[in-house]
């Protein structure tokens, strides 16, 4: 810009003050951009739209915005089952479906009669992939609470959000709950009303729903509950139903309604009581699973009827919760009371809750019940299921939950980025999974080798050569992240230096099994991997997971990738700088809690672009890295 600006208009002096703010100017400008990378920024203030009509493209937008990938695609199309299309047999001119060997054999054309054929006009077939989202063909259901009070404004915003989900094959259960009709001798006739407003804003919206006013739980635990003896480690819901008590929920279903119903339960005198609507919830979720148990068995000890219909049954397990409430999702210590991202239910719930800051419940009273609430219906739902807590602001995020399952925004992605992301507001949603087992071991005596050597051999898809790689870890581990029974893992060593006392950080093998592959174990073990090298140090590297638990000096964190390694894309995002080398290509992350010592000593002066620890050290590092041997055969 500044050439082009020199040739066309020739050069210009600046008077002294001009160019001193210029410069200024310039000085400014680039430190914005590099903060960016090395310093953590405000986010912006949250935009109130409740008072905004969405366009009238708003369910595409919703689908771009969702920008699936291929993975994504892939597990929608899974769960809702895409049929292929049937191929026509060639020469055909009935299906085959009815052909009869009685029936004459008609000649496809009549015998000496000239026919004048008019050329096919050929119609643009849409992309199957569109036409299946966009018409699935195996509905599924989702249990929802509507924790209210709404305006009519915020609920006609929710029902949209919930007829945009029925058209991608995902049918609500929806429970109503009203915090302001609580305790009062009309809550009865308050929550009824407040029903009725739910199923008029839903079919104002195009949908067909159905109010539920029946009560569907019963109250207490369920009968046999006392004879299990595992363990458990949710809290069971007050309240259970049995397979036979769904029938109001299957008619409606199978009718293509929506069902909506009250926080009503039997209690042990036959009477409908009202109950907290987490444990309806609850028994709802274990309920639906049972019985759809039971309906799998049934049709496999059964030969199936050729009369009966089963176009309209709907799949009762439940895949996914979803939390619409006026709070969003759970706040987290370490984005400044704003909501989590990502959370693993199995290693963080217990930490989260001690670590809650009792001022956030000012404005957030049920979060903490909210997250018992995920906690306790995904112990019953299968383990791909995941629940969402979401702002009633954010009815296009249930969107891109239901096809992506995935957070708005990576949870792994670095602190500076995070912050500095307009996607992060107050409204954000929070995606809840039940998640691994997060551990830390630092001895190679504790590493259960077999397990290791398949997680590698399945990830990597070379065959490990075990001696030389345990023969270098002997003398060089740090410590392994492991998730789960081995199904991740980031093996991280202390190479020495000839140049540094300080050994080099290596990020030796970073593996996940395929099959878990898309479902947040890559994240769960990133972070982890984060809080205990490069992370180490600050407040939100706290964590339970039996390492440092965030307390140390965090150091910088080195790896290597060939250049063709598809998860580069992913490395790039997350690293704080890259460099090719030959075949290779180097990542590095700068340790954090250092470059924001320094920041805050400096004040407005602000980091330089490279610092005077900084020299020299890509070489120093590379001439290690590259010398590292091969561990495979």
């Amino acid at each position: 810009m500044m050439l082009s600006h020199t040739i066309l208009h020739g050069p210009r002096i600046l008077s002294p003050v001009a160019a001193s703010a210029l410069k200024a100017r310039r000085t400014q400008t680039f430190r914005a951009f590099y903060a960016t990378i090395r310093s953590l920024r405000q986010p912006p203030p949250t935009v109130e739209v409740d008072d905004l009509d969405p366009p009238d493209n708003d369910f595409i937008l919703s689908l771009l915005r969702a920008n699936p990938s291929l993975r994504d695609t892939k597990s929608y199309l899974a769960n809702f089952g895409v049929q292929p299309p049937v191929p026509e047999h060639a020469g055909s001119v009935f299906p085959s479906t009815i052909l009869n060997h009685s029936m004459p054999s008609f000649p496809k054309e009549a015998p000496d009669i000239p026919v004048n054929k008019q050329p096919e006009q050929v119609k643009p077939s849409p992309s199957p992939i569109l036409s299946s989202i966009l018409n699935p063909v195996y509905r599924r259901t989702a249990l929802v609470k509507l924790q209210g009070p709404f305006t009519n404004k915020q609920l006609d915003s929710i029902a949209r959000g919930m007829v945009y989900l029925e058209t991608l094959g995902l049918v609500s259960v929806i429970v109503v709950e009203n915090d302001q009709a609580r305790g009062d001798d009309g809550e009865r006739s308050a929550l009824i009303e407040e029903i009725m407003r739910v199923v008029s804003a839903l079919e104002a919206q195009g949908a067909e729903a159905r109010p539920v006013l029946g009560t569907i739980v019963r109250l207490g635990p369920k009968p046999d509950d006392d004879q299990l003896r595992e363990p458990r480690d949710f809290i069971p819901p007050e309240a259970h139903v049995f397979p036979s008590d769904l029938v109001a929920i299957r008619s409606a279903l199978r009718a293509g309604e929506i069902p909506v119903l009250p926080p009503f339960a039997l209690d042990s005198f036959c009477r409908s009581v009202r109950i907290d609507a987490n444990d309806v919830l609850g028994a709802l979720a274990r309920g639906m699973v049972e019985a759809a148990a039971l309906d799998d068995k049934d049709m496999n000890s059964k030969p199936p009827d050729s009369h009966v219909d089963y176009s309209q049954d709907i799949n009762l397990v439940p895949l996914r919760l979803m939390i619409i409430s006026r709070e969003g999702g759970v706040p987290s210590y370490a984005r400044t009371g704003f909501p989590h991202l990502l959370i693993n239910l199995t290693s963080e719930y217990d930490y989260i809750r001690d670590t809650y800051d009792p001022l956030w419940s000012k404005g957030k009273h049920s979060s903490l019940s909210n997250l018992s609430l995920a906690h306790t219906c995904l112990a019953y739902m299968p383990p791909t299921s995941s629940a969402i807590m979401v702002s009633h602001r954010s009815p296009s995020s249930l969107i891109a939950n239901l096809i992506t399952n995935k957070p708005a925004v990576s949870s792994s992605l670095p602190h500076a980025l995070l912050q500095g992301n307009r996607k992060l507001t107050r409204d954000t949603p929070t995606l809840l999974r039940r998640g691994l087992p997060i551990q830390v071991i630092r001895s190679l005596a504790d590493v259960d080798k077999a397990k290791m050597n398949h997680l590698l051999e399945t990830s990597f898809k070379r065959t490990l050569d075990a001696d030389a790689f345990y023969k270098r870890l002997e003398q060089t581990l740090d410590f392994v992240v492991v998730a789960g029974d081995y199904a991740g893992a980031a093996i991280v060593t202390n190479e020495p230096s000839p140049d540094s006392p300080e050994p080099i950080s290596y990020l030796d093998k970073f593996a996940v099994l395929p099959s878990h592959q898309g479902d947040g174990t890559v994240d769960f073990l990133w972070v982890a991997l984060h809080d205990e090298s490069y992370g180490l140090g600050h407040p939100f590297s706290l964590n339970p997971n039996g390492g440092k638990e965030g307390k140390g000096e965090g150091r910088d964190l080195v790896w290597r990738s060939r250049n063709d390694n598809p998860i580069n894309k992913w490395y790039f995002e997350r690293s704080s700088g890259h460099m090719r080398m030959g075949s290779w290509v180097f990542f590095w992350c700068d340790a954090e809690k250092r470059l924001k010592v320094e920041e805050g000593r400096r004040a407005n002066a602000g980091l330089s672009y490279i610092e005077a620890w900084e020299e020299n050290r890509l070489s120093r590092w590379a001439d290690v890295i590259t010398k590292i041997p091969s561990v495979w055969k």
